[in-house]
């Protein structure tokens, strides 16, 4: 019988995690072993990174990294996981004849090729050019129009989390007759219904084989605000996700928005004693479960988010495939404090981070996300 932790390249990804204690483990890539540590590789420019200014960096983390050298190519990408934290996605609004707030996006799917670690090329499958697709935002309640234009060679749908009718609900074999199912290269459709329940939900793709198409990368973010609202906070979403990079079923890196390490690299300014409020999704496949670990601290857990009061107080959760939540949470203290799946073998292939507590930087991060939680509920319901 065939060890099922075997790569295609023959190399089993727990066999790279023996060399976790050094700084720079090998990575499995397409078609074999790369990024392994080569001797007088350039060190990183840190210092034109404004969030490492003043800081020494994780050079001596004994968690596993990639090798010094090149870092992953945000600009090339089209999407970097720090912007992705805070880029939430309102729409453009307009008022129907009769008051109701509309809603209206367009997604485009593409094929794009990723770079998804240092010299390590991924052929994804993406909504409006990014993994994970753009974090759609709304207030319960409104009307959401979605025009989906499908520009892959492969056919796509939208599928919702939420409450709609069948025909908005991107199933294959669902609404072909009217335009709608499963879409084909160079079909459009516009999926129409009312934003409900409030919560975290999350929106991919549902065409067959199901879990190729999500993990190719055709997942995002997608939440419904309360009518009420919820105290202001600096919210940040994060898609725990992963590749699958010699096609063998199993993956080999991990992430959240993507790139592994990133947020090593560049730790998530926060300020301390502010609310935290993290709208964590698992779309990953491949992989029956992930979770979510903060070090030095503990966060009220809101499942779903579809309840305005928390389940329960704790450091870490745990996520079946497709699950969600809500988390809120203070740093009391300065400092950097870890976060990472509480599964070794995620954090040592890329699920892993840091948040660094601190005074307010020079960037207003949480500007947008207040405006939003500001706002009067009887006006328009979109950002300032």
């Amino acid at each position: 019988m065939s060890d099922p932790t075997k790569s295609a390249a023959g190399i089993s990804r727990r066999k790279l995690l023996g060399g976790a204690a050094i700084a720079a483990p090998a990575v499995v890539g397409l078609g074999g072993l790369i990024g392994s540590r080569q001797t007088g590789a350039a060190e990183p420019a840190r210092s034109q990174d404004p969030t490492m200014a003043g800081h020494p960096g994780h050079d001596g983390f004994i968690h596993a990294r990639f090798a010094d050298g090149p870092e992953v190519d945000h600009r090339a990408n089209g999407f970097d996981p720090s912007d992705i934290l805070r880029d939430f996605d309102y729409g453009k609004t307009r008022r129907l004849g009769n008051g109701r707030l509309l809603r209206e996006w367009e997604i485009v799917a593409h094929d794009k090729e990723i770079e998804v670690a240092p010299g390590v090329k991924y052929e994804a499958w993406t909504y409006n050019g990014r993994v994970p697709g753009p974090t759609l935002r709304a207030r319960e309640g409104d009307l959401l129009r979605i025009r989906f234009v499908n520009a892959s060679d492969h056919p796509h749908t939208m599928h919702f989390h939420g409450i709609h009718r069948a025909l908005m609900d991107g199933m294959p074999g669902i609404g072909e007759n009217r335009g709608g199912g499963q879409i084909e290269p160079g079909g459009i459709f516009e999926y129409e219904f009312e934003a409900e329940p409030f919560g975290l939900h999350l929106y991919h793709c549902h065409v067959a084989p199901l879990a190729s198409h999500i993990a190719h990368g055709l997942y995002g973010a997608f939440i419904i605000d309360p009518k009420e609202g919820r105290p202001e906070a600096d919210e940040m979403v994060m898609v725990m996700n992963g590749f699958d990079t010699d096609f063998d079923l199993e993956n080999e890196l991990y992430a959240v928005n993507s790139i592994p390490f990133h947020f090593i690299n560049r730790p998530i300014q926060v300020r301390r004693d502010e609310l935290l409020r993290i709208y964590v999704v698992n779309a990953l496949e491949y992989d029956p479960l992930n979770s979510f670990h903060v070090h030095a601290n503990f966060f009220q857990y809101y499942p779903t988010g579809t309840s305005l009061e928390p389940s329960e107080l704790t450091d870490t959760v745990i996520q079946g495939q497709g699950q969600r939540g809500m988390l809120e949470m203070k740093f009391p203290f300065d400092g950097d404090y870890m976060f990472h799946a509480h599964v070794s073998e995620f954090a040592e292939l890329g699920w892993t981070g840091f948040f660094r507590v601190g005074e307010p930087s020079d960037l207003d991060h949480s500007a947008a996300a207040a405006a939003y939680c500001k706002l009067p509920w009887g006006g328009d319901g979109a950002p300032a």
